[in-house]
């Protein structure tokens, strides 16, 4: 294998990080909004979630 080829599959899998860890900040924001809107949704008078 070339060096061009370590150079692509070096920046593919660094790639597949940063997409990675965008996805589990977007899921963690998710279950922090979900839990607020548990929490606090009975007090402002909205439907709560099943």
């Amino acid at each position: 294998m070339s060096w061009v080829g370590i150079a692509l599959i070096v920046v593919g899998l660094w790639l597949a990080l940063k997409v990675a860890g965008f996805a589990l900040r977007l899921a963690m924001w998710a279950l922090v909004l979900f839990g607020v809107y548990w929490l606090l949704a009975p007090m402002l008078g909205l439907p709560r979630p099943l």
